[in-house]
């Protein structure tokens, strides 16, 4: 292979120049229609969740627009119902954490930092103002709850806050709605507009990306979903007044190994402490985990998630992360599938690195087999 020209070598990085100005620019512009640009990536998300489903009803033999209200109509169903079931729970939790509070300020001044000490023979009131703590605390609770309060005001009493809200509230199921309707119209819009020479490899990498994201949403959605369920249920069983909000909490976090569980586990022994102060509450505590993470680890996972995933949870974490730091709630809501994109990418890579020459270099190399001379020879 020729060397390339110097005036060649100009050309090839001006050309890259130019695309990292054109993505440069497109990310500046999604910086600054970000607030925009929101319902769409929301909706646009929920189309691409539920095109699947829409399909398989077009299978059955039933007709684009039926199969799309279909969908369109239990998923509005499902949205409401787990909204009118989760709002008033939390609430109600929420309230009760609050009213437990004291409970739990004397638990940790009068019981845990006493067994500690005497322990540890460490004296934690010599180098630590608890009180004082505990009052910095009541006051920004209060000043938080006083901010809160001012901004709920402010929000109902701001005319375009409140017509923004309304707005993107009506947007994003109309949106969701057209974007289920033409999802493999729009597909097949940007697969016209892709090289034909380029077209085999970028079909698949985006069929890698979607089953790799698809999988992650909906197979770890549920396994939160019913670990959240479980959690709450079995927690409420044993008696914990807080059982559904530290079910609920594990449930959320099981994303990442060993933190939903683990969190799970501390907040409920120390709720069954505060409240019951015995090791029978304790141990139903930690027999419902238990009980849970086999289940989770021997058909929940295997089952609904298997090997399909290749975000690490590090990276999911992250990706989130920053998403929101850059971009705000839509840097959170694309933070996923950029990330699942990437991960695809990073493999298709490392693949094409394997088979370069680069890496395998011009020629495999000779392998002199010394046994054929030896017996032509004879020994020496």
């Amino acid at each position: 292979m020729e060397a390339q020209t110097p005036l060649e070598d100009i050309a090839q990085f001006l050309r890259r120049l130019q695309w990292a100005a054109v993505v440069l620019f497109a990310l500046w512009v999604l910086w600054l229609l970000a607030p925009v640009l929101t319902p769409f990536a929301l909706a646009a998300l929920l189309g691409w969740l539920g095109d699947p489903l829409v399909d398989r009803l077009e299978a059955a033999g039933r007709s684009r627009s039926t199969a799309v209200a279909i969908v369109f109509t239990a998923m509005t169903l499902v949205l409401v119902a787990v909204l009118l079931l989760l709002v008033p729970m939390i609430q109600r939790q929420v309230i009760t954490l609050v009213e437990s509070l004291p409970r739990y300020r004397e638990w940790f001044l009068d019981t845990l930092l006493p067994w500690v000490e005497q322990r540890t023979n460490l004296q934690f009131d010599r180098w630590l103002d608890f009180e004082y703590a505990v009052g910095m605390l009541r006051e920004n609770w209060e000043r938080a709850g006083g901010f809160a309060a001012t901004a709920l005001d402010y929000i109902t009493r701001s005319g375009s806050m409140l017509l923004a809200l309304a707005v993107n509230a009506v947007l994003v199921p109309v949106l969701a709605f057209f974007f289920l309707r033409d999802w493999d119209r729009l597909v097949a819009r940007v697969a016209m507009l892709i090289p034909p020479r380029h077209l085999p490899t970028l079909t698949q990498l985006a069929r890698d990306s979607s089953d790799m994201l698809g999988a992650f949403l909906r197979g770890q959605f549920l396994v939160m979903v019913i670990l959240g369920v479980m959690y709450g249920v079995g927690l409420w069983m044993v008696g914990l007044d807080l059982g559904l909000l530290i079910g609920m909490v594990a449930g959320l976090l099981t994303f990442v190994p060993y933190l939903g569980p683990a969190s799970g586990v501390v907040l409920g022994v120390i709720a069954a402490l505060v409240q019951y102060g015995d090791w029978k509450h304790v141990a139903g505590v930690l027999a419902v985990f238990g009980i849970g993470q086999i289940i989770e680890s021997y058909w929940l996972t295997p089952k609904l998630v298997g090997d399909r995933i290749g975000l690490h949870p590090v990276a999911v974490i992250f990706a989130v992360l920053a998403g929101g730091q850059l971009f705000g709630f839509l840097g959170m809501l694309l933070a996923l599938p950029v990330a699942a994109v990437a991960n695809v990418l990073l493999h298709y890579a490392q693949e094409r690195y394997t088979h370069s020459r680069l890496y395998a270099g011009d020629a495999p190399a000779l392998v002199l087999d010394t046994s054929a001379a030896r017996s032509e020879h004879g020994p020496r």
